[in-house]
């Protein structure tokens, strides 16, 4: 595989990517293996297509098609460890990853994906390690910055995960799941006026952001703010019942609103209507 054949593929992924529209994409890629079963590309890009569409046992198999004829193409190791992934397959998601990153040992994109899977893996330092490795090829790659946060924060240090966050926020200030997952960090450093000017923030760039609505209540909780509290959580319940009623039903930071009516409401109430 030369460069010029690896970037070729790169920039027919990406394409792909953009479009967006994979059922489309995936019958045109359909129509070309009909006629060659064995066309790397069509194969490569339909692999990518299923993986969009949830089919990943079928982009799993498809990406392995590749690697049988292509066996050094990273893209295509890389697809197999993003299916597999999606899958629960976490060991053999990083096997691919490995594999991608021992042929196109600089690309940002498998470091990244290594890192998110080490994360599902519980390997929180080795994952910092890939992320860095992101941030050496790509500084200004804020998802880098983020993850780097998540995995930093899984260790307990919350501290130095908010210095990623804020450096993840000069790059992308306008990002609402930066803001809430600040926010979220900050909760567990006790600074909690600074975590509600967080989850505000998010809420401003995405007013149906239920996470950070809850996020925001929990914080007004912990300042024993009952309207405020209520306020928010009949937000989060509004975008998500499903999730935030059960959430706040049992979490002990509302255990002081249990025998208020409102509250009891919303914990009971079967359908809850937002605010538009």
């Amino acid at each position: 595989m030369t460069p010029s054949d690896e970037t070729r593929y790169r920039n027919v992924g990406r394409s792909l990517s953009l479009l967006g529209r994979y059922g489309q994409q995936y019958a045109k890629f359909e129509q070309i293996l009909a006629i060659d079963p064995a066309h790397p590309n069509a194969l490569l890009c339909r692999g990518y297509a299923s993986e969009k569409l949830g089919r990943y046992e079928e982009a799993i198999s498809t990406f392995e098609r590749v690697i049988s004829l292509r066996p050094r193409l990273s893209l295509a190791w890389q697809g197999r460890g993003i299916a597999l992934g999606r899958s629960g397959h976490y060991e053999e998601a990083l096997t691919s990853f490995n594999q991608a990153l021992k042929f196109e040992s600089e690309d940002y994109r498998s470091w990244q994906n290594h890192g998110k899977t080490l994360i599902n893996l519980y390997r929180y330092r080795d994952a910092i390690a890939s992320f860095d490795r992101v941030i050496e090829l790509k500084p200004e790659n804020y998802k880098a910055w983020y993850n780097r946060a998540i995995a930093l924060a899984s260790l307990n240090d919350n501290q130095t995960a908010l210095t990623s966050l804020n450096i993840a926020l000069k790059i992308k200030p306008t990002s609402d799941y930066l803001w809430n997952y600040r926010g979220q960090v900050l909760g567990k450093l006790h600074q909690v006026s600074e975590a509600i000017v967080s989850f505000e923030n998010a809420i401003r760039i995405n007013a149906r952001s239920a996470s950070a609505w809850y996020g925001k209540a929990c914080c007004y909780a912990i300042e024993q703010n009952v309207e405020s509290a209520i306020g928010c959580l009949e937000q989060a319940i509004a975008l998500s019942p499903s999730v935030y009623r059960n959430l706040a039903s049992t979490d002990i930071i509302f255990s002081f609103l249990h025998t208020d009516e409102r509250f009891q409401a919303l914990i009971h109430s079967p359908a809850v209507t937002s605010a538009s």
